[in-house]
């Protein structure tokens, strides 16, 4: 079983409970977090001073774990208003925008999109992608930002990724944790994959409509994207490199293909070649002045990026302590024995049930959860294995299923539709606040997961 649950663990899940309940009320969770920091630290420690360095230690080490996410939403925020004030986004959208009639069509679009590109490359080089592409298309067509977010989000961190089944890096780590071969999972997983994807796309979808038929605001990025900006270049040369721009990024898509780029090196791909283009375009329209502008774009977007991520990096901070954090973050280590914080509750969870189908299936997809809050989605799905692989060996049963399901659970809730910190790249692209699209997910991942759940265990063999 491992080690068991100490006070620094309660102390933990008591401001768990506290941030919950801040995001509930939509209150800032930044002070409780700090506070929740600082709080572990001086227990841990027991001194003062060091409690004190760990809120600056939380941040640096935060901040590292986020600085790619917040690099190439920069570098793409810079791409993008270059673009909008040359015309040519106006341009390269002009085709989707005629494939999008409405905001319902607009929706599943790009969510199929999505699902498509994150299936091959993993979902945050898809949302740049999207983003730089599609987007302004279906704000035009009249789906909200916080809508389509949800769309990138729900079909690509969650659908996509949770059956991960062309990388397969989720099913390996759950596989080799329960002592399984990676195909049954694939297996197991496909019914549960299809059942939470469609359950929690189709929930969103109904909610998005019912919500546009209550407010019918008018739905825009911002005001920038007027062609009355359009005056750097001629029209024939904005379709030219209206035309040029979406060949590179599917350059890019082959690229991936070709040298199995996956991660992180398909999203600093996606993110160089945003540079790259913004330099390009830059040249051409500023000419003689080129050395003088080009710095404008990287501070504006820069100053984008860190907005957006200012209210994150705290929270973000907290969570870390739950896992790899905990030792660079507060200089010190959990006892011996210890898988984390949150492994270590995860399993002292799942121990806590009485072994039964029923309560099973329950367990493992509250062990998912559980261990997704640290914004990953991947770092407890090992636990999920092995859980599946004890609750299996107690029922007599084939751990497949179990295991499948726990792996979903995880990676809906870490790997960017609940947990704000995860979904980030959605939300900057799209110019939502986190924590709102964090709340728009919620009821349907919720019901994605009571209904696989109870769909796992009618089919436990």
């Amino acid at each position: 079983m491992g080690i068991g649950v100490y006070s620094v663990h309660l102390l933990y899940v008591a401001f768990i409970a506290a941030i919950i309940v801040f995001m509930l009320l939509r209150k800032d969770t930044t002070f409780i977090s700090l506070a929740g920091i600082f709080v572990i630290a001086l227990w841990t420690t027991h001194s003062f001073s060091a409690s004190v360095s760990s809120l600056f230690h939380s941040f640096t080490y935060a901040a590292g774990e986020l600085l790619p996410t917040i690099f190439i939403i920069c570098f793409i925020v810079a791409m993008s208003g270059l673009l909008t004030k040359t015309g040519i986004n106006e341009a390269m959208i002009s085709p989707f925008a005629k494939l999008m009639k409405g905001p319902a069509v607009a929706y599943w679009v790009i969510g199929c999109l999505m699902f498509a590109i994150s299936l091959f490359f993993w979902p945050s080089p898809g949302v740049a992608l999207i983003g730089a592409v599609l987007l302004p298309a279906a704000i035009r067509a009249g789906l909200s930002p916080i809508a389509a977010a949800m769309a990138m989000n729900l079909f690509g961190h969650g659908f996509a990724l949770s059956g991960d089944y062309v990388i397969q890096a989720a099913p390996k780590l759950t596989a080799d944790a329960a002592g399984i071969p990676v195909s049954d999972v694939m297996q197991a997983s496909i019914p549960l994959v299809l059942i939470m994807g469609l359950t929690t796309t189709i929930t969103a979808f109904i909610l998005i409509m019912r919500d546009r038929k209550k407010t019918k605001a008018p739905l825009s990025l911002d005001s920038s994207g007027s062609l009355d900006t359009s005056m750097y270049l001629p029209k024939k040369l904005r379709v030219i490199l209206s035309v040029f721009i979406p060949l590179v990024f599917l350059a890019d898509i082959i690229c991936m293909i070709v040298y199995r780029l996956q991660g992180n090196d398909a999203t600093a791909l996606v993110g160089g070649t945003a540079i790259g283009i913004l330099l390009i375009i830059h040249f051409i329209v500023y000419k003689e002045r080129h050395l003088e502008k080009i710095t404008e774009y990287f501070i504006g977007g820069f100053q984008f990026g860190f907005k957006v991520f200012g209210p994150v990096i705290p929270i973000a901070a907290f969570f870390y302590l739950g896992d790899a954090g905990f030792k660079s973050i507060l200089n010190t280590s959990l006892p011996k024995g210890s898988a984390g914080i949150v492994n270590d509750l995860g399993l002292a969870l799942s121990h806590s049930f009485p072994m039964s189908g029923e309560f099973a299936g329950i367990a493992l997809a509250a062990v998912g959860a559980i261990t997704g809050l640290d914004g990953s989605g991947f770092s407890g799905i090992s636990l999920a294995g092995s859980m599946a692989k004890l609750f299996s060996a107690a029922l007599h049963t084939d751990p497949a299923v179990l295991t499948a399901l726990g792996q979903i659970s995880a990676i809906w809730v870490g790997g960017g539709t609940l947990v704000p910190w995860a979904l980030i790249p959605a939300a900057a692209i799209c110019k939502v606040d986190p924590f709102e699209l964090a709340r728009k997910n919620f009821i349907p991942v919720a019901a994605g997961l009571v209904v696989t759940t109870i769909a796992a265990i009618i089919i436990l063999p």
